[in-house]
């Protein structure tokens, strides 16, 4: 990763879990647990003002199970550079929400 997503990691820690618990598959409307890469919780920098000081602190969480299926290709297998390339994407992705952009802006960046 560039050095400027490494500084955005040490103002918003990376949590790496195996897949999401059965409350966040809901909330996103996910049905199956590998379907889901990541996932941002907290208040983006551009909705942020002195009135969320109490706030929960900004997560971004990846989910090994959900990366390995988007990096397999048609026979399950996954490559090296195909799994650095999704923990990339999804990193960069849920970093992407933590700015403020929407899931569509970030469709056309190229970070689904």
């Amino acid at each position: 990763m560039p050095p400027l997503v490494h500084q955005l990691l040490e103002q918003v820690p990376l949590h790496v879990e195996d897949y999401p618990p059965p409350e966040v598959l809901r909330e996103h409307g996910v049905r199956f647990r590998d379907e889901l890469c990541g996932r941002y919780t907290g208040i983006p920098i551009t909705k942020k003002s002195v009135e969320h000081s109490g706030a929960l602190p900004d997560v971004v969480t990846i989910y090994r199970e959900g990366i390995l299926a988007a990096a397999a290709d048609r026979y399950g297998r996954v490559s090296l550079k195909r799994l650095r390339k999704q923990i990339r994407i999804t990193i960069l992705h849920e970093l992407g929400h933590h700015h403020g952009l929407s899931e569509e802006e970030l469709r056309e960046l190229g970070y689904e």
